[in-house]
């Protein structure tokens, strides 16, 4: 089933120049990119994006460290482009992260582990409509899609 998924770069893997190479790994298993942009994320936003996490003693932490820097905003589209997109993420802790995954890889710790991803299609449409507006979502096709899929 096609979907749509909600993935941003952290300030790190911004700050760390791998914007790229996550792009490309995404790009590689085919999925096909909506919308993207750079921005830095309002303490406002970042509330209201990681509000189920409202009260945990990391709280206050997550919003400080989203809120640092830029981060990269993306909608990704696919076959279960949200249960792939992050399997291609790894483990939210990248010492627990499989080598060839973009944490696995890439990330030391779990505090500054380069990449979010929705974790439903739930999450994803929530995601989305915090962060784009419908007109920033691209419809397009791709010559190559008939091979992907």
């Amino acid at each position: 089933m096609t979907e749509q998924s909600f993935v941003m770069v952290k300030p790190d893997g911004v700050e760390r120049g791998l914007v790229g190479e996550i792009i490309q790994r995404i790009e590689r298993k085919g999925y096909r990119l909506a919308a993207m942009k750079m921005m830095v994320i309002s303490r406002k936003l970042a509330e209201k994006h990681y509000a189920e996490h409202v009260g945990k003693g990391f709280f206050q932490e997550l919003i400080d460290f989203i809120t640092s820097g830029p981060v990269v905003a993306m909608v990704w589209e696919g076959e279960e482009a949200v249960k792939t997109i992050r399997t291609l993420m790894g483990s939210t802790n990248p010492r627990e992260a499989a080598p060839g995954t973009v944490r696995g890889d890439l990330a030391q710790a779990t505090n500054f582990n380069l990449i979010h991803g929705s974790d439903s299609t739930e999450a994803a449409r929530r995601e989305i409509d915090l962060f784009f507006s419908p007109d920033e979502l691209c419809e397009y096709s791709r010559s190559l899609d008939r091979w992907i899929q």
